[in-house]
């Protein structure tokens, strides 16, 4: 009996865990609907009418049963195969994105060094392809949304750009408000999109069920074998269903894997194919219908709360972009592709809503010009897709890596699965590279931009570590004439330096001019590592240097945020008890100035002296305490 009881029992607790993992499931599920989902799931605004417009007036019905059947497998390859399945597998201690998965592939054993500079050309890559996808997601969505006003209205049309401005700078100006209020919205509410446009889809399915056809491959493969280079051409607008997929797997940390895959195979993926496959239909019932297919789709008396739920809904997937882009900047600066700048945190418990400023502000007039210039989402498609593509091709490479070197995959796997990839990959990127004299080439030059800016950071820094730090006196040796120091005063001093192997030019500025040393002296160094995060048992190396002497390393991932006073509280476990409050920071400033001669080219040069001069100071940066910091400046030719 008692044998039974005990069973009962385990089984009674089981179920209860299962039941709780299920409604955590549940929920998580609902949240990544919100922000994983929205710009995927948005693309049914834009994506039939451009991707059947691009088959170049064949007739109807070879053009519509071609393009949805182009579309339906490109969300089956590219989303659910490619991603879902195989590229969720590749998670940096449970993160995702281009740069987890770049640093994932970087510390793959036995790479030749010229493959790791690849990785890491890659990576930054990625990184600006982001920012300049981040930029046009929230003109095209909003515009598509806005733009069903003048369907059933034409007298509408003159408003669209206004209204269209309105929403986004509104959008743009409530981010230092943080959206983690409006963000338990944001699931509901894309369900609730999700319901709707597949019943839309649904009801125009039963009106012309033959549109069922499309599902077979042959139909979209039959393009490509009787105009084998319109059907080429058409892939360059197909591609429009599969942006935002690169959100899929950034987010993953948030979310999880199995929230994820649960959002696209139960709720999104169902959605998009049965309201892809109903614009279909009603192209095939009512050719007129190209204007606005989607919009077609709304019954007598239900178009202008759609275009309502439509506007809301791109909204939602703009917010998700742009908290993207403010993740992506604090992780570059962290890791040094960067200038410090300031970041802000919203919520207090939260620790994902943030707010950068400078990205927010750069965003808004990046959007609010494309959005002039193009001044319609038709426009506008001629552009989108450049950015997505380019990242997709990074994201296979990276996996491939992963996959040979860490995953150990038997060869005929690899070239099975990622064969497929890089094959569609390629294709895509060829057929969206035809556009780029028609607006293609804005997401590139955006992206240009920023790879110019990152690589020039990079460089710089590494050119003024070099020159105040090089050939300088090594703590060893500084050490050992520490006794022939006059004064040591009471307190505690802590040098922030880069290098703990060489003393800090703070440190020697301070002795020559004071003439004294304290009492303690801590050489700190913070160090942002390639991982996402590091375990708080790991955050702090401490090593006792003698004579007063301590050297201090604060170790963070890039996902996480620097608090250096925070860290150096757990210091005291180590024997190494420090009282922020009573303790001076030291840190050395630099007054940079044109060397005749210079490692970089002289704009380079000129672009790194602005970018250092607009830098955060350090002390914002490290989140320092006010009243506590000296700062020491000193001139340096670069």
């Amino acid at each position: 009996m008692t044998t039974r009881h005990g069973a009962a029992g385990r089984d009674s607790h089981s179920g209860r865990a299962l039941g709780v993992w299920r409604r955590r499931q549940l929920l998580l599920t609902l949240g990544a609907l919100g922000v994983v989902y929205g710009d995927i799931g948005t693309s049914p605004l834009y994506a039939v009418r451009q991707s059947v417009l691009a088959t170049g007036g064949l007739p109807m019905r070879i053009a519509v049963m071609g393009a949805i059947s182009l579309i339906l497998w490109s969300l089956i390859i590219i989303v659910t195969i490619k991603y879902v399945v195989f590229i969720l597998r590749a998670d940096n201690k449970g993160e995702g994105g281009v740069l987890a998965l770049a640093a994932l592939a970087h510390r793959s054993p036995r790479l030749p060094r010229w493959l790791k500079s690849a990785i890491s050309v890659l990576a930054v890559i990625g990184l600006a392809l982001f920012f300049g996808d981040g930029m046009l997601t929230p003109a095209i969505s909003v515009l598509s949304a806005v733009e069903g006003l003048k369907v059933e209205d034409p007298r509408f049309g003159p408003l669209v750009l206004p209204i269209c401005i309105v929403i986004l700078i509104g959008l743009f100006l409530a981010q230092n408000r943080g959206t983690g209020k409006i963000g338990r919205l944001f699931g509901p509410i894309v369900f609730i999109w999700f319901i709707t446009i597949g019943a839309l889809g649904a009801r125009s399915i039963l009106m012309t069920p033959e549109i069922l056809l499309a599902l077979n491959p042959w139909e979209g493969i039959s393009l490509f074998v009787a105009e084998p280079w319109v059907a080429f051409v058409a892939l360059g607008s197909v591609v429009l269903t599969v942006t935002g997929v690169e959100t899929l797997y950034a987010d993953m940390g948030h979310f999880g894997r199995t929230a994820i895959r649960l959002g696209w195979l139960v709720v999104t993926f169902p959605a998009l194919v049965l309201n892809y496959l109903g614009q279909g239909a009603i192209l095939l019932r009512d050719p007129a219908a190209i204007d606005s297919p989607f919009y077609a789709l709304a019954p007598p008396g239900f178009h202008y709360p759609l275009v309502a739920l439509a506007t809301v809904a791109t909204v939602i997937a703009s917010q998700a972009v742009i908290s993207g882009v403010f993740s992506i900047t604090r992780q570059s600066v962290q890791l040094g592709q960067l200038p410090r700048m300031e970041i802000r945190h919203t919520s207090a418990t939260d620790y994902g809503q943030i707010y950068v400023p400078r990205a927010n502000t750069l965003m808004l007039i990046g959007v609010i010009t494309i959005v002039l210039i193009y001044k319609n989402a038709d426009a506008l498609t001629a552009a989108y897709g450049m950015a997505v593509t380019g990242m997709m091709s990074i994201t296979t490479f990276l996996g491939l890596i992963v996959a040979i070197k860490q995953w150990h995959w038997k060869p005929y796997w690899i070239a099975l699965a990622f064969g497929i990839f890089v094959l569609t990959d390629l294709t895509f990127l060829g057929a969206v590279s035809l556009k780029l004299v028609e607006g293609a080439w804005l997401p590139l030059a955006i992206a240009a931009a920023v790879y110019v800016i990152m690589e020039t950071w990079r460089a710089g820094r590494r050119v003024l570590v070099e020159k105040t730090y090089g050939g300088g006196i090594s703590t060893d040796l500084f050490l050992e004439r520490a006794d022939k120091t006059p004064i040591r005063v009471a307190g505690t001093a802590i040098f922030i330096t880069p290098r703990l192997d060489e003393v800090p030019g703070a440190l020697l500025h301070n002795l020559k001019h004071n003439q004294v040393l304290h009492e303690r002296v801590i050489l700190l160094r913070v160090d942002v590592q390639d991982v996402p995060f590091v375990a708080q048992d790991k955050r702090l190396t401490v090593n006792k240097l003698g004579k007063g002497f301590y050297s201090v390393e604060i170790h963070y991932g890039f996902f996480q945020a620097l608090d250096v006073p925070r860290a150096l509280e757990g210091a005291r476990a180590f024997g190494l008890a420090i009282d922020v409050d009573t303790t001076t920071f030291f840190i050395r400033r630099e007054t940079l100035i044109e060397a005749r001669v210079s490692a970089m080219a002289k704009w380079r040069t000129k672009l790194f002296m602005k970018l250092y001069a607009s830098a955060l100071e350090a002390a914002q940066f490290y989140r320092l305490p006010a009243g506590r910091v000296v700062e020491l400046g000193s001139q340096t030719e670069i």
